[in-house]
């Protein structure tokens, strides 16, 4: 914000203030000293005001030369045009990677073969046993070792977003030709090799635009039915979700609803509030009185009730701390059921949970203009 804005700055003028510092912009009109009949917006009777703005992101406030209204300009009643003169190089910037963790390839056990494959391995880690061993520090490395090995790990470089909706077989088995076409290039570089690449190449480029163009007809034939409805409804929260900022919490409030920017005051804001949060005395009920409590024996957890639990249970959900899904204890069948039937029996008797168990991941999510949280947690 500069210093050369009009009058003083009310409740609206403050909201665009707080969203140039969410965004690290800077509101372009109030840096530079004109006349107060070039900085006022709006007119109308006696009113004079600065209601209208131009933001700029502050990397390139350095970039802009002049910002001031024109006189005798009209955008529409009362409203004034502002023009803002400003010179970019504009010049290729090379991307750089951003390394993500690396994940297992769980979703490889969806595969028949590739479950198998991991029985195998993980019962030749565990000696020839089939009965999986009964401490579960033990028996979650050995899983997730032998994940690794058997299924890989992804590469750790995040992949742009790209539109993939309309992608048909045909789409897919020319591109999947056009990579083994790109890879025989790369081997052996030579005349035939590259013609064959890049026939390749225009084929894939005629291809995606005939799906393109086959999805969209589709798509627009059902625009009056309940399933184009869905269809349009999906495609808008896609372009919506691509324009938002929802991979890092840049800013937040702090108690008196200051807007902080830094990394290291956001952490601090976070820690703060869930120290409240988690250590917040609710007020608690009366107990009824003259209520006989009765004392008995809790069962034990029987393993036809673990199977109805994993038969229930959705597969391709998010990992937990202990990066072990749902679809390896179903991969695993009666030696996933007996271990987890015996661990659960164990945890009731001892009331010791694994201190794996205890540890979750706490992802602020934007939600609806508020900051939401998400607790992925594992075990109950």
């Amino acid at each position: 914000m500069g210093k050369f804005g009009v009058k003083e700055r009310n409740l609206e003028g403050q909201m665009v203030v707080d969203f140039a510092k969410r965004m690290d912009m800077g509101v372009v009109n109030t840096y530079f000293q004109k006349r107060e009949e070039h900085r006022v917006t709006y007119k109308s009777g006696g009113r004079r005001t600065q209601v209208d703005y131009i933001l700029c992101r502050r990397g390139n406030l350095k970039e802009i030369s002049d910002c001031k209204v024109v006189v005798g300009e009209s955008v529409a009643r009362q409203h004034r045009m502002v023009v803002c003169r400003m010179t970019l190089m504009v010049c290729k910037m090379k991307r750089s990677k951003i390394e993500i963790e690396k994940k297992t390839k769980w979703w490889k056990l969806k595969k028949e073969e590739c479950c198998e494959e991991f029985r195998q391995k993980l019962r030749q880690a565990l000696g020839g046993q089939v009965i999986l061993p009964d401490d579960w520090e033990t028996k979650a490395e050995v899983i997730r070792e032998t994940g690794r090995k058997v299924l890989g790990v992804s590469s750790g470089r995040r992949k742009e977003d790209t539109e993939t909706w309309w992608w048909n077989e045909e789409v897919q088995d020319s591109i999947q030709r056009k990579r083994l076409a790109k890879k025989k290039w790369d081997m052996d570089r030579t005349k035939e090799n590259r013609q064959e690449y890049k026939e390749l190449q225009r084929r894939v480029n005629r291809e995606v635009s005939k799906a393109k163009q086959k999805a969209y007809e589709e798509l627009y034939t059902r625009l009056d039915t309940r399933e184009g409805e869905k269809d349009l409804y999906r495609l808008a929260r896609q372009r919506d979700r691509d324009g938002k900022d929802v991979q890092q919490v840049r800013v937040i409030k702090d108690r008196e609803g200051r807007v902080l920017t830094s990394e290291e005051s956001v952490q601090r804001r976070w820690k703060e509030y869930f120290e409240e949060l988690m250590n917040e005395e609710n007020e608690r009920e009366k107990r009824v009185e003259g209520v006989n409590s009765v004392e008995q024996k809790v069962d034990k957890i029987r393993k036809d009730e673990v199977r109805k639990a994993l038969k229930r249970m959705k597969s391709g959900k998010a990992v937990g701390p202990d990066d072990i899904p749902v679809k390896v204890w179903k991969c695993l069948g009666e030696a996933a059921v007996e271990f987890l039937a015996s661990l659960f029996n164990t945890v009731l008797e001892s009331e010791r949970m694994p201190e794996e168990w205890r540890r979750s991941v706490l992802v602020p999510i934007f939600k609806n203009k508020v900051t939401c949280r998400v607790a992925v947690t594992i075990g109950g």
